[in-house]
């Protein structure tokens, strides 16, 4: 019945009428994602009356009118292929200023026409397949970049940027072409990183440096929306991103991983939202080239050498390698750097390992990132290990006994998630520096018999990489129990059946093989 009544005055009344009944028709449907079949029809057929009544020189209000409800009826997958065709999506590109003959931005009555346009087209886009070849056809993805370009620096018009760069994203999602497009051909990365720039405010004290108010407000609610759609259509963009070919690319890597560092140290309107703007964040670092991440940490100014130089000699007795890290006016310190970024990166790490749930989705890309900066970075990972595995004194318990981050880590080592215990273990392998002797010493050999028989080393050794030599870290309480440690040893069969240490009975076989090869 409210189609029937909609269509009758759509086809037939004037503007304000049709603007009466579909806000009528909008308020009553806002909240309906699921529709009745038997009216699938009529639905079609007022969607193709609405695309007549935009064609049509009307109000503002009216246009708006037409197109929430437009939005809402574009959740039907149905009722889509009809009414998609090159002339209507050109209608929705028009009105939305995606055309190139339109300069500029200035009829601030315009944008909510503009908004609830766009809103329309990624309805669309994400659920017709032939929106998604006429958005090709139509070079879409081009016409958004430029809409970008005109309203990059206006915070008064974050509704549009949020969801041109939401199109945006639904695009580079639904076609690998479009994110060659988008890289190479529209300079895509610089631009999405000046969205990010101008969503953050940040203001740049060097390089690769920003200034960070520890003190400043939250983001504003539109501000973050638009920071994460940004960083989901950067991680569709740099998704292939494994190695840098041209020093240009190298510097805008840093310079991207430098805006999400600011964006690690800022928080969001609320808890939830802060969360998801940090895990957006960690997925798109994943992408960016690892030797690009050393602009994560930074070194200290003047200032702040001076203040960790006062904050150590606060500290009773000799510095020791546990009081190298030191907590200074909000800022993390480590052997002269500013490890903020890190800290954060660990602190959500430990959160979502304490969530018990959804570790691949949620934990892997964390552990992942964490992983290959230790392998690569000396500071983090000498950083890590002093937050992650800082000098054993606890001998007493089994090592995923108990709620340190050592401990947490350690049980997921035998989770029932094969990934998920492989970089829980490939991480902690790489703070021990690939030495099997020390992970051993803080996972015990149960706990890592996974990974050494993984990389063939369960009698011993070190893995393929190359780490700088550190000092002993070994403690007095653990140097006392090391003695009493070798109650597990791995075991094997010599050739007469009976047990002994695996490298002796690997001995063994080798011997009888050399006395057993062909003399004839």
């Amino acid at each position: 019945m409210d189609e029937e009544r909609a269509l009758y005055i759509v086809r037939a009344g004037e503007a304000g009428a049709i603007e009466r009944v579909l806000r009528d028709y909008s308020d009553k449907h806002r909240a309906t994602f699921k529709f009745e079949s038997t009216d699938e029809d009529k639905r079609k057929r007022l969607c193709e009356g609405i695309f007549k009544v935009l064609v049509k020189d009307i109000p503002t209000t009216c246009q708006v009118s037409c197109l929430e409800v437009l939005r809402i009826l574009s959740r039907d997958k149905k009722i889509l292929v009809p009414v998609t065709t090159k002339e209507n999506m050109q209608i929705l590109l028009r009105l939305a200023k995606l055309n190139e003959s339109d300069d500029s931005l200035e009829k601030v009555s315009e944008f909510p026409v503009i908004v609830e346009s766009l809103k329309c087209l990624c309805n669309i886009v994400f659920n017709s397949q032939m929106a998604q070849q006429l958005s090709l056809e139509l070079n879409l993805a081009a016409k958004l970049c430029n809409l970008l370009r005109k309203c990059k620096d206006r915070k008064f018009i974050n509704d549009i940027k949020c969801f041109d760069l939401r199109l945006l994203f639904l695009l580079s999602l639904l076609h690998t072409d479009i994110r060659s497009q988008l890289r190479y051909e529209l300079q895509g990365l610089p631009l999405l990183t000046q969205i990010l720039e101008s969503a953050f405010s940040i203001k740049w004290t060097d390089e690769y440096e920003s200034a960070i108010d520890h003190n400043g407000p939250p983001l504003s609610p539109q501000e973050t929306d638009c920071a994460i759609e940004a960083l989901k259509a950067l991680f569709n963009v740099t998704v292939d991103s494994w190695k840098v070919h041209k020093e240009s690319d190298s510097h805008q890597f840093r310079v991207m991983a430098a805006v999400l560092r600011h964006c690690l140290l800022i928080v969001g309107p609320t808890e939830d939202k802060t969360e998801e703007l940090h895990s957006n964040a960690v997925n798109l670092l994943s992408n960016v080239p690892v030797s690009c991440l050393d602009v994560l940490i930074c070194p200290l100014t003047h200032e702040e050498t001076a203040q960790e130089a006062t904050t150590l000699d606060e500290l009773p007795g000799d510095k020791t390698a546990e009081q190298e890290t030191v907590l200074k006016n909000n800022t993390m310190v480590y052997n002269g750097m500013n490890m903020e970024a890190i800290h954060v990166l660990l602190n959500f790490m430990e959160k979502r390992i304490d969530k018990g749930s959804s570790y691949r989705e949620g934990l892997t890309p964390v552990l992942s990132l964490l992983t290959e900066c230790s392998r690569v970075h000396r500071n983090i990972r000498k950083f890590l290990k002093d937050q992650v595995l800082p000098p054993l004194r606890d001998v007493t318990n089994r090592p995923e006994v108990g709620s340190t981050m050592r401990n947490k880590l350690v049980r997921l080592m035998t989770h029932v998630d094969l990934g998920v215990k492989q970089i829980a273990a490939e991480f902690l392998f790489v703070l021990c520096k690939e030495r099997v002797d020390s992970l051993l010493k803080y996972t015990g050999y149960g706990n890592a018999a996974g990974l050494l028989a993984a990389r063939g080393l369960l009698t011993g050794g070190r893995g393929d990489n190359w780490y700088s030599e550190d000092e002993d870290t070994d403690t007095e309480e653990y140097k006392n129990a090391k003695p009493k440690e070798e109650l597990l040893k791995p075991m094997g069969l010599k050739p007469d059946g009976t047990i002994t240490p695996l490298e002796e009975a690997l001995n063994q076989y080798s011997v009888i093989e050399e006395t057993s090869s062909d003399t004839d």
